[in-house]
């Protein structure tokens, strides 16, 4: 019979004859990589360039920490002491001495190589926390070959890549970006000890090399942020002889050698610090930094439990939408030994955290490797979750760059009143890469969403980093301080700051900076000239009225508005100068 029903001409729907998939050419991507190890350590370590550099060499000093760690290396610089830590004139002894010699090693390379002003350049004291994030995505793929495939464990350090929590550290000048590379090297010289051992893979005659990573890491650990990472090693080993109910495996450590190694390296400065210091480096770093924060909250930082497993969700992003769904099948496995090593490192340590008042979101960070590497192992076996409510979770890879693409643009219109229009390009390539994460979303495919999730987490950074950070001025009224102390006319200005006492300051003017409330700096500025006066609004009328009092004349140079971000509140900042300075 002939069909007598109207056919339209136009909209009707039809397959394409190629399907569109965007996950498709990324999964090449990472086959071809695969291949090989050479192949993948060249990718990553460009992955990691191109991850990390966004921002790197165009923020300015963040307060505080960073800006604490900057100004107490600069001073070593300056000084030519590398054992006393110091920040102006107090001392600084909460960290060891480790990161503050990596950072120098920097800048005193670069002063070598000719920089200019290479003591002020923040960016030259973050280098060591960027070779730290390059070197522990380089050591979760190393890690991960002893559960997973090679193309896994690339998907693994490419998870950690992109993560949120590991993005920030590696543009700080700080411990964590190291500490997190240490740790990682520890515990994957641990994993390829234990796993095959209880795989029943012996090896007559051990090496040595993987003892040689141990020991090292840990010495490494100790040196930049003391003993928190003998915590991860010690509750992995304790909770896998509790299980185990054997620790016949840890003879292969070499623990007799491998603490005389450890001593070799750390024991030196540890006995010059005490020498200098007669006892209060131990009194500080122990007794006020860590067993402090065990009972009371530390800096305003205190929070209940539960607070890291809320926070996970944003920090670990975007390996965080599949780790919902990959929790059932890592339960399953818990006593298979790949999971039980990983369980092991993961759980004890998060508990500790969890337990300790004082929280900060970075604190984590060394556990996060561990998750991404039973993420993939479920992954690869396609025994993620397919609870509906649970699935509905994958659409995390679009709600997250779409609020921080919205809040960066909002803030910089906030602040700058500019509608920071290079930015949006870049914020639509995130939605647009996250709701494909979302929409390609199959278990049995789950590497395309997270290849997709990937990506998009590059483009958000380029909007946080690259574009909208930079541009926030207002944030920074340290860098306009320092702007306009180096246009004076006179040679070797001398400044004080009343109300604005935060360390990016005295990292970007001069060690020497003063920092006292405004009747003292009335009295500093009437001691001669080619000085200069930072007066903070709330601090202005105790300033006149003092140099009313001592008859002090001095003139207004210049006038800096912004936000203080560490206090959350506006400050205007008048530079005031001795009479006849220019």
């Amino acid at each position: 019979m002939a069909e007598t029903l109207y056919r339209p001409r136009f909209g009707a729907p039809r397959e394409p004859t190629n399907r569109v998939d965007p996950g498709r050419g990324l999964a090449r991507v990472i086959d071809v990589v695969a291949t090989s190890h050479a192949r993948a350590s060249i990718f990553l370590v460009l992955v990691g360039l191109l991850f990390f550099l966004p921002g790197f060499f165009n923020i300015p000093p963040i307060d505080r920490d960073e800006a604490r760690f900057a100004q107490a290396t600069k001073q070593m610089v300056e000084t030519g002491d590398f054992v006393d830590i110091r920040f102006q004139d107090e001392v600084r002894y909460k960290k060891p001495v480790g990161i503050y010699w990596l950072q120098a090693a920097a800048v005193e390379t670069a002063a070598k190589l000719g920089l200019p002003r290479a003591q002020v350049r923040i960016w030259l004291f973050r280098i060591p926390s960027l070779i730290g994030a390059i070197g522990a995505v380089l050591l979760t793929y190393w890690t991960a070959l002893a559960f997973v495939t090679r193309r896994g464990a690339l998907l693994a350090a490419l998870m950690l890549c992109g993560c949120v929590l590991v993005g920030v550290e590696a543009r700080l000048a700080k411990t964590d970006a190291v500490l997190l590379c240490a740790s990682v090297a520890v515990m994957g010289a641990l994993a390829r000890i234990y796993v095959p051992w209880q795989r029943g893979e012996d090896r007559p005659h051990p090496s040595w090399t993987l003892p040689a990573v141990f020991w090292t890491a840990i010495a490494v650990g100790l040196l930049v942020k003391g003993p928190l990472i003998l915590m991860f090693a010690a509750l992995t080993i304790a909770a896998l002889l509790i299980l185990d109910r054997t620790g016949a495996w840890l003879w292969q450590l070499r623990p007799l050698w491998g603490l005389m190694w450890v001593l070799v390296l750390v024991l030196p400065w540890f006995v010059l610090i005490v020498l200098k210091s007669g006892g209060s480096f131990f009194a500080d770093s122990l007794g006020s930094d860590m067993f402090n924060k065990l009972a009371s909250p530390q800096e305003s930082h205190g929070a209940p439990p539960g607070l890291y497993f809320v926070l996970f969700w944003l920090t670990f992003w975007p390996g965080s939408a599949l780790a919902g769904l990959a929790a059932p099948a890592v339960w399953r496995a818990r006593r298979e030994p790949g999971a039980q090593f990983l369980l092991a490192w993961l759980v004890p340590s998060w508990i500790v955290f969890e337990i300790v008042i004082t929280k900060l979101p970075h604190y984590v960070l060394p556990l996060y490797p561990a998750i991404a590497i039973l993420i993939i192992g479920a992954l690869e076996r396609r025994v993620l979750s397919r609870t509906p409510w649970v699935v509905r979770g994958a659409s995390w890879w679009f709600v997250v760059p779409v609020c921080i693409s919205v809040a960066m643009i909002v803030l910089s219109i906030a602040l700058t009143l500019q509608p920071a229009f290079l930015a949006w390009p870049f914020a639509a390539g995130a939605m647009i890469f996250g709701l494909f994460a979302w929409w390609l979303y199959d278990d049995n495919e789950a590497d395309r969403s997270l290849l997709n999730a990937v990506a998009a987490s590059w483009f958000l950074g380029v909007v946080v980093y690259g574009v909208v950070l930079p541009s926030l001025s207002p944030l920074f009224p340290s860098v306009e301080l320092a702007r306009a102390l180096r246009n004076v006319e006179c040679v070797g200005p001398k400044a004080v700051a009343a109300g604005f006492h935060e360390p990016s300051l005295v990292f970007m003017t001069s060690t020497s900076t003063l920092l006292t409330d405004g009747s003292g700096a009335a009295d500093f500025l009437g001691q001669g000239s080619c000085r200069f006066a930072l007066i903070e609004s709330r601090q202005e009328r105790a300033f006149a009225a003092r140099a009313e009092a001592i008859g002090l004349r001095y003139n207004v140079a210049t006038r800096i508005e912004g936000y203080n971000y560490s206090q959350g509140r506006q400050v205007s900042i008048a530079v005031f100068r001795s009479e006849g300075t220019q």
